[in-house]
């Protein structure tokens, strides 16, 4: 496994790879990485001739009273995962470096970035968008790796490369959770043992979402009632927002006709966690 940290150097590996024909995919992370992470890694490395990693903590989606300074890093050990998996390139830049003193330019996705996580996360979607853009310039994927976890990130991405004609294909696989139902989350490390029992909270809200789907309910007010009930019997969970939307232009859904996607957001003591699913029948 190579490391890189420098554009100029993952631009010359790149234009290699490329010139003798073969494929990259890509996984862009920031860091402390987990079983989620490595699922992503695992179908690039079936999938493309050569893998490439990127770890940045990108300031830039971060608002002001948010967790950059405190988000769990660890290179060293990411580093000695990432080389056991078979990875071939790890690219991790400063900031300075993605973003050079007197930097100005930004990519938004209108009006998708302002809904769910973009209310209370005002311009993060914008950060996202714009460090994303910048790494798939940098490293010219022709497929990159997403979870569903961050299921509104990646239907603002998968937009974004349709609206600027990028050469890749964005693939989102499946939310890794632990035994009990628990999302992973590189934010997990934050929560108390009481807290981490608590979050469950969010997983058992979701899979009664599904059960009265099946069950025939079609009314997203009543599944987010119940949901919100659920939720609301946990004293250290405090919600954000539930919601059930459409998975295009994530607009919220009255009656469920079609595959919708269910939404969360929920504060367990001072951690912000996400979740979701798509609901099926």
């Amino acid at each position: 496994m190579k490391v890189i940290k420098k554009i100029d150097e993952m631009r010359s590996a790149v234009s290699g790879i490329k010139s003798r024909g073969m494929s990259i995919g890509f996984v862009p992370t920031m860091g402390y990485l987990h079983e989620g992470h490595l699922s992503l890694v695992r179908e690039s490395l079936r999938k493309a001739d050569v893998t490439v990693v990127s770890i940045f903590v990108n300031p830039a989606q971060f608002g002001p009273r948010e967790d950059f300074k405190e988000y769990p890093r660890d290179l060293n050990r990411d580093s000695e995962v990432l080389e056991r998996e078979g990875l071939d390139y790890l690219f991790v830049p400063e900031s300075d470096e993605m973003y050079p003193q007197g930097h100005k330019t930004y990519v938004e996705v209108c009006d998708l970035q302002d809904k769910l996580c973009g209310r209370s996360r005002p311009g993060h979607f914008r950060g996202v968008c714009s460090a994303v853009l910048k790494l798939f310039n940098i490293i010219n994927p022709d497929i990159s790796f997403f979870g569903q976890k961050d299921a509104q990130q990646t239907i603002i991405l998968k937009r974004m490369v349709k609206e600027l004609n990028l050469e890749v294909i964005i693939e989102v696989l499946p939310i890794i959770r632990e035994e009990d139902g628990l999302a992973l989350s590189s934010r997990n490390k934050y929560l108390t043992q009481e807290e981490r029992k608590a979050a469950l909270v969010l997983s058992k809200s979701l899979k009664e979402a599904q059960s009265m789907v099946e069950k025939g309910q079609r009314d997203s007010a009543a599944i987010i009632k119940e949901m919100k009930e659920i939720i609301g019997r946990e004293p250290l969970a405090k919600i954000d927002y539930v919601e059930i939307v459409d998975t295009d232009k994530l607009n919220p859904v009255a009656e469920i006709e079609k595959k919708a996607l269910v939404a969360m957001a929920v504060f367990i003591g001072k951690v912000r966690l996400i979740d979701n699913t798509i609901l099926l029948f």
